[in-house]
């Protein structure tokens, strides 16, 4: 299946420090240290993730010269809780950019959803001749009732979109594979215990939301140390099979991928991962990661966009995106630039 990406585009939320973080919060500022982020995108009250996703969208749609009405397919990726439970935030979009004649799909795989919509796209492409155009959307709008930015996870959690428009036999960013790995012995381990058929919201709960990262490792894997030190290590290897699989699929070699794009974890993610994969630290985007923060799904598209936006990416380049998501799935896109 050809496709390339047409134009990109995005919309964050207003800048806001890490010392104007610790001030405002009271966030511990000796672990943000340590994670190496400068800075994270907040939205403002009242700004949802699908208006984000409008927006992002827009952007797109202006820089490839396309209209709403000319699209075959919307793909939405979220991590999160949209505005309203019940709702289809693809759908939705859909509706708000009047694209009216195109189907519209939403994946929810944490954060790894931006990266395996293009896999979405493929399949679409193949089974609808006729379809020639795709808009995706990776979009993150943290629910701060549920999900505190520097304690849930391993990284400062921003708000932002990033859009890109696709075309069948475009050959710029050119689409060539997509692996995903998926594991689910760990599919409990980021779940929310209330709000869900399980345990509904009720007045009498205690407030909902999810557990912060040391208390789900310690609740999952019981105390057991062997346990949690195998899934950090399997974090990390699944990573390279995930890489080693699309690079062995598509016959490209490991040291010809010009850049690994990962999801905005903490700086020692980063190098664990580089350490992993065998290669330099400058060759991944720990650097735009620790600029602007971890926008979930959004992440490897930001990242593409800024270094194609710096020239750091060239004509026959080969890219992976490459994203691990709580469910748990390891999923790794090869573009050509």
């Amino acid at each position: 299946m050809s496709f390339g990406i047409v134009a990109t585009g995005h919309a964050l939320g207003r800048p806001v420090t890490v010392a104007e973080l610790v001030a405002t919060t009271g966030a511990d500022a000796d672990k943000l240290r340590g994670w190496g982020y400068r800075r994270l995108y907040r939205a403002e009250d009242g700004v949802g993730i699908t208006d984000l996703a409008t927006r992002a969208a827009d952007a797109a749609l202006r820089r490839a010269a396309v209209t709403a009405g000319e699209l075959d397919l919307v793909v939405v990726a979220v991590p999160d809780v949209a505005e309203y439970l019940y709702w289809d935030a693809a759908a939705a979009l859909q509706g708000r950019l009047a694209a009216r004649r195109a189907e519209a799909l939403l994946i929810n795989q944490a954060c790894g959803g931006g990266v395996s919509a293009f896999d979405t796209v493929a399949g679409r492409f193949a089974t609808h001749p006729g379809h020639r155009t795709a808009l995706v959307v990776a979009a993150n709008r943290v629910v701060d009732a549920y999900w505190d930015r520097t304690e849930t996870g391993t990284s400062l959690s921003s708000d932002g979109a990033v859009a890109a428009v696709l075309r069948r036999d475009h050959p710029a960013c050119a689409w060539l594979a997509t692996e995903t790995i998926s594991d689910g012995r760990y599919a409990d381990f980021m779940r929310m215990e209330s709000g869900g058929a399980a345990h509904p919201f009720a007045p009498d709960r205690k407030a909902p939301g999810v557990a912060p990262l040391l208390d789900r490792m310690d609740t999952f894997f019981e105390g057991d140390g062997a346990a949690t030190y195998e899934f950090v290590t399997l974090m990390h290897t699944r990573n390279r099979e995930v890489l080693e699989r699309v690079c062995a699929r598509t016959g490209t070699p490991l040291g010809s991928v010009e850049r690994v794009l990962y999801l905005h974890d903490n700086l020692k993610s980063f190098n664990d991962l580089a350490k992993e994969l065998g290669v330099p630290l400058h060759r991944t985007n720990a650097g735009i990661a620790m600029e602007f923060g971890h926008f979930g799904t959004a992440d490897q598209l930001l990242s593409l966009e800024r270094l194609l936006a710096t020239g750091e990416l060239v004509t026959g380049d080969v890219v992976a995106l490459l994203s691990m998501g709580s469910g748990a799935h390891w999923t790794c896109t090869l573009l050509r630039v």
